[in-house]
């Protein structure tokens, strides 16, 4: 595996209950340059459903609860400068989807630093855990928050949904 990759990508697989038969992983920095959060919201939603279609899944929809926890993540991440799937009050992925009430959380994928929504999507491509979330053809749902830190840096969250 090249160094670069190896720097840039910290993969954490988590296997929650057996119902949700999830996967969470991650993945770290470059340079950030600032584009608006819908933007890259609206690009990370396309590119990832380009990805799905070629592989042979279905595109997923976006749900507004999912939207929620996901933004409220990467928020939480930008504001503490933490970069994990424990949110606030040592959330989960799946306390935070079922907070804003969605009921079927099937997986997270997170991301801070990449400039653009190409980068972001090709390094999630680029690591095993990740790409399993992102082509899991048994999602139904998914959303992307982006939020920027302080510093400029955008923190990604990419949460899947089973309904």
């Amino acid at each position: 595996m090249p160094k670069t990759l190896v720097r840039r990508l910290a993969t954490l697989a988590l296997i929650p209950a057996a119902a949700l038969a999830g996967l969470v992983t991650v993945a770290a920095p470059a340079e950030a340059a600032v584009v608006s959060t819908s933007t890259l919201q609206t690009q990370v939603v396309a590119l990832s459903n380009q990805q799905r279609v070629k592989a042979g899944c279905r595109a997923l929809r976006v749900n507004a609860n999912l939207l929620w926890a996901s933004r409220g993540h990467s928020k939480y991440m930008a504001t503490t400068g933490v970069f994990s799937h424990t949110g606030a009050r040592n959330s989960t992925f799946i306390s935070r989807d079922r907070a804003a009430g969605y009921t079927a959380p099937r997986s997270e994928n997170i991301a801070w630093g990449y400039r653009t929504a190409a980068e972001v999507v090709n390094a999630w491509m680029r690591s095993p855990g990740h790409r399993a979330n992102l082509l899991d053809c048994g999602a139904r749902t998914f959303a992307v928050g982006v939020v920027y830190a302080a510093n400029g840096t955008p923190y990604y969250t990419q949460d899947f949904g089973s309904r």
